[in-house]
């Protein structure tokens, strides 16, 4: 099996080992001078000795006066990055895999607290580590003085509309600014050859610089460097030209190329590029030395077409790979939403590209090539598209702490979670609760070397996750649940289900500590009149359709993603259903991606929300609101009401065990209610405090 995706390829004159790519997602795990830390590297290496054959590490600058994109990302921008890179290479190789750099420049989609700043900074942090701290802390004051557009502008090729996420100021590039910008990407491709790095990519995906002088969105020049294909084409084509003057023909060069710019996904068509330039720049590129091809889509401004949530299909934009294949000789990489070994083979069997591209897969799943190579395929923690990695980069980058993974709380700690001590000693570990957080713990513990059981009440694992599982298009969630089993079931853990947690079953198993996972319970407030009402719901009850409103006015109280859900599920029964929310804006505190992506049905569904509108009570026929802009007292029908207000824990079983046996922790939603990132990852916490 996977005859194909285990098979060794070129690139230019490189033999990559297999056809798997980890393509380039930045994490912070770097430093401000743009050297790798060890946690970088650990990082990397611990993928290189999972299997994957060729890595691409996060955006890699070329230039610190003005494209920087993090204070902690790589760099390649001077002569005293080349000794740490060649370290960083050989610790790849040192595995078989190979090392490509991605050299970027943020352009209009940069942040302007970056310009002209990192010469002052390196220095001085270099001296006083500690300023780091000072400068993170003061993030949301320069993040304010941008939105303020009291900063320096960003460089871009034109002035053009500004990116949906960005910089907030921006100045058309003057020529002796395009000429330097080139020779600073062809300075660092040089670096990278000294560097003992195997390829390198220019970024040209994703809306960043080396796109915006691609697209006629963003390329309003007038001169050489815009107007005709040519002329928009010229900027990286120069690039091309100088890398291969300088490091001759034989070393590998990829493009990561955004295929088509996709704006008719948010209703702007005829904007930007479509797949026909794609196949045009790509065709041209060839002709001009590049490599390979790496094909991507869209830009911040479609953020979810390149960057998709749980709801998107797998492998839903591999027809782009497959169109640019059909005009280019040189190998294409893709990443399409690539989420299992079967889609991977597949879509190497049927000519779509050739080599698999992933990060999100890589990251979730270090060893993801190495199971296959085992035959244990099954126990590949599979990425759910929960886009967690991406909003905690995000967040935690403004703060300086690298980015996660929802289901891998081992990232940037490698050897901690990876090889963990065997300090178990084959003692009895129980865990109550077969829910995510019960899961994961039972997983950590058994790699530690201790005895699980995991008493599960219902006859099915999952918890909440089945909830949140059976909303449209989610069912991707559960997942996280059937690879957590496969891996338990391989460490030897004694799973029972359909098995209440008694005191005198829990003492039975002689425990040397209890984690409770008992997850927790939708929130009905009695201090809110009417709310024990008959035509009053919570969402499990909606989500799992075992109550089916038909043609109703509903009334969801809570914009939540729970909320926001059961609303859409509500929506195909032919409900008028009303939206309503507290604070000033739906889903307050979601990561815009999956608001985006949900609005995108209930909006033409007809969903009306109701913002700043504070439940007072519930009566027959219609809910009574506060409205909070305006202090009025509004009316709204209903005939149902809907109530996603959050869970409350549901762990009355600590108190009950405590003299069962030293330690009894509540975990997950037992312990407080969140996510699945805060159910993983608050589990393995508490895991590795128990010695």
């Amino acid at each position: 099996m996977y005859e194909l995706l285990l098979s060794p390829m070129k690139i230019g004159s490189m033999t990559v080992k297999n056809r798997t790519v980890m393509t380039a997602a930045e994490m912070s795990l770097g430093q401000t001078d743009g050297t790798p830390t060890e946690r970088m590297m650990n990082y990397y290496e611990e993928r290189a000795r999972g299997g994957v054959g060729l890595i691409i590490p996060g955006i890699c600058r070329v230039n610190d006066m003005g494209a920087a994109s993090t204070f902690t990302q790589l760099a390649m921008s001077h002569d005293y990055h080349i000794e740490p890179m060649r370290e960083f290479a050989r610790r790849i190789h040192a595995h078989g895999a190979k090392l490509c750099i991605q050299l970027h420049h943020p352009g209009r989609q940069g942040y302007a607290s970056s310009i002209n700043s990192l010469p002052v900074v390196i220095p001085v942090v270099k001296r006083f580590p500690k300023v780091l701290d000072a400068l993170f802390s003061a993030t949301p004051i320069l993040l304010g003085l941008e939105e303020k557009k009291i900063c320096f502008s960003v460089q871009a090729p034109s002035n053009c509309e500004l990116s949906a996420h960005g910089a907030t100021r921006i100045h058309a590039m003057s020529k002796r600014e395009i000429h330097k910008l080139q020779r600073d990407f062809i300075e660092a491709a040089v670096r990278c050859q000294k560097a003992d790095v195997d390829a390198v990519e220019l970024h040209g995906g994703h809306g960043y610089l080396i796109q915006q002088f691609l697209s006629p969105n963003t390329n309003l020049r007038t001169d050489e460097y815009g107007g005709s294909f040519e002329n928009r084409l010229r900027f990286l084509r120069e690039i091309v030209e100088g890398i291969r003057a300088r490091c001759g023909r034989d070393y590998p060069l990829i493009v990561r190329l955004t295929a088509d710019e996709m704006y008719e996904r948010i209703g702007k068509p005829g904007k930007g590029y479509d797949l026909e330039t794609g196949k045009q720049i790509a065709k041209r590129l060839e002709e001009l030395g590049v490599d390979a091809i790496n094909v991507t889509s869209a830009c911040y401004d479609v953020y979810n077409a390149w960057l998709e949530p749980t709801s998107y299909e797998p492998g839903w934009r591999a027809y782009l790979a497959k169109e640019i294949k059909s005009v280019v000789s040189i190998p294409v990489i893709a990443a399409n939403f690539m989420r299992s070994p079967e889609q991977a083979e597949r879509q190497l069997e049927e000519g779509y590209q050739d080599f698999i591209g992933s990060a999100r897969s890589f990251i979730c799943e270090p060893h993801w090539v190495r199971k296959l190579e085992e035959g244990r395929a099954d126990e590949i923690r599979r990425c759910i598209g929960c886009l967690h990695c991406i909003s905690s980069f995000m967040t935690n980058a403004k703060v300086g702490k690298p980015g996660e993974c929802a289901l891998n709380p081992g990232v940037g700690r490698e050897e901690e979670y990876e090889r963990p001590v065997k300090d178990g000693d084959g003692r009895s570990i129980v865990v109550i609760g077969a829910g995510i957080a019960g899961l994961a713990a039972a997983e950590t513990m058994a790699k530690r070397g201790f005895a699980v059981t995991v008493l599960e009440k219902e006859e099915t694992p999952g918890g909440q996750i089945n909830t949140a599982a059976a909303c449209n298009l989610k069912g991707k969630l559960f997942w996280c649940v059937e690879d957590r089993i496969a891996s338990l079931k391989a460490l030897g853990v004694e799973l029972r289900f359909g098995t209440a947690a008694t005191e005198e079953l829990v003492r039975s198993l002689s425990p040397c500590a209890v984690l409770v996972a008992t997850g927790a319970k939708p929130i009905r407030p009695k201090s809110i009149p009417g709310s024990d009402g008959e035509n009053v719901y919570t969402p499990p009850e909606i989500i799992h359709r075992r109550k089916v409103l038909k043609n109703q006015r509903v009334v969801v109280v809570g914009s939540g993603m729970t909320g926001l859900e059961t609303a859409e599920i509500l929506n195909e029964t032919g409900n008028k259903v009303t939206v309503l929310e507290m604070a000033d804006e739906i889903a307050p505190g979601t990561w815009f991606q999956l608001l985006d992506d949900e609005m995108e049905r209930l909006r033409p569904a007809g969903t009306v929300f109701l913002p700043s509108h504070q439940l007072q009570r519930i009566v027959p026929g219609e809910v009574i609101a506060s409205n909070l802009r305006t202090g009025k007292v509004e009316r709204i029908p209903a005939d149902s009401v809907v109530l996603s207000l959050g869970v409350k824990p549901e762990n009355a079983l600590v108190q009950k065990l405590q003299g069962v046996c030293p330690i009894v922790r509540a975990i997950g939603d037992a312990a407080a209610s969140g996510t699945i990132a805060d159910a993983v990852h608050s589990a393995y916490e508490v895991c590795m405090q128990i010695k």
